[in-house]
């Protein structure tokens, strides 16, 4: 299968780095890149030397004939490229937040309807070890009844993109669609659709959110999550939960050597063996992400499901769009809630 990648900044690179390792043991190949940064390009071509290279990805969607496109542009640019490449029949693997409005996500299904095309959102926490883990407890209900869920994802604000783009909320969803939106989406897998919920949030002088707490109302159960770009960029990026079940707690923790915690009530503590699809690390990227296997694990399922002709059933387009939906209706509810009117 060959395949186009647009957009070679940090996701780029880490899409890249995934697709190279993929390449020795699947039918899979980058066959073009596009950014219009230089600097960006020749690094690419690094990593897959040789391949096409176009300096807009609808240059690149136009010339190329490809069986899957990869889109890791600017979140406000993912609809527009999407749509092009589902139209000219190939299978799409979008990044998350698949897009910042509503009326882009009704697009985006109609297209997805007219054209049949195979699309995968990039909600690559439900391919993490520590979470899959935890959903897998809590479907078999190994330690009884979940009581509470504590998470949070919170980092120094990002300083890495292109012309500034995540400082205006209109290309970039705020802290709220384009990191909150991970614990935002894992949340909906593992628990479905909440009752009801309150979200607050503080902003930045620019009176961009940059911080939203929301509290998800389920039966006999309550779930935190927090997502937080705090106002320094040197905060270091961290992801945490707390899952408090009946007979265990779960702590997970990224900065940890050991990341996954199991206290029983006897006392045990237990450290899971988990285990990677792929273990590889790399600080090409150039963002908070190192670990390159979770990536490999959602784009090697992406492409065995185009192979055997499966339908996606982990990230499909329509659970991409849902916790957009989640994850706006939070953050109207925080813009008119912030911590300094509760006081």
């Amino acid at each position: 299968m060959k395949v186009g990648v647009i957009g070679c900044g940090g996701m780029g690179t880490t899409h890249l780095l995934a697709l190279k390792v993929l390449s020795g043991q699947m039918d899979v190949e980058v066959a073009g890149v596009s950014d219009s940064r230089e600097e960006y390009l020749e690094k690419a071509l690094k990593i897959w030397p040789g391949v096409q290279s176009f300096s807009s990805g609808m240059e690149l969607i136009e010339n190329m004939k490809l069986d899957a496109i990869h889109i890791c542009l600017p979140s406000y640019l993912h609809k527009s490229h999407a749509a092009e490449a589902m139209k000219r029949g190939m299978a799409v693997f979008i990044e998350k937040p698949v897009c910042l409005n509503e009326k882009d996500c009704i697009e985006l299904q109609v297209m997805q309807k007219r054209t049949n095309a195979v699309v995968m959102v990039g909600h690559v926490v439900r391919f993490m070890k520590e979470y899959q883990y935890l959903k897998g407890i809590y479907d078999t209900g190994q330690y009884g009844d979940l009581k509470s869920l504590v998470m949070h994802r919170i980092g120094g604000f990002p300083v890495w993109g292109s012309e500034d783009w995540f400082s205006d909320p209109a290309k970039s969803g705020s802290v709220v669609l384009d990191l909150h939106i991970h614990d935002v989406d894992f949340i909906r897998y593992m628990l479905g659709e909440p009752n009801a919920f309150k979200s607050y949030g503080t902003k930045l002088e620019s009176g961009m959110i940059n911080q939203i707490i929301t509290a998800y109302e389920y039966k006999d159960l309550c779930v935190i999550a927090e997502g937080t770009w705090d106002i320094s960029p040197s905060l270091p990026f961290e992801a945490y939960f707390r899952a408090c079940f009946e007979n265990a707690t779960l702590v997970f923790r990224s900065t940890s050597e050991k990341s996954l915690t199991v206290y029983t009530k006897e006392g045990a503590v237990l450290y899971p063996e988990l285990k990677e699809a792929y273990t590889g690390e790399s600080d090409l990227a150039g963002i908070n992400i190192s670990d390159v296997g979770p990536y490999y694990t959602e784009i090697k399922y992406f492409y065995e499901c185009i192979e055997q002709g499966k339908e996606i059933q982990t990230a499909p387009l329509s659970e991409g769009i849902k916790s957009v939906e989640l994850a706006l209706q939070e953050y109207f509810f925080a813009d008119a809630n912030q911590y300094k009117n509760m006081i």
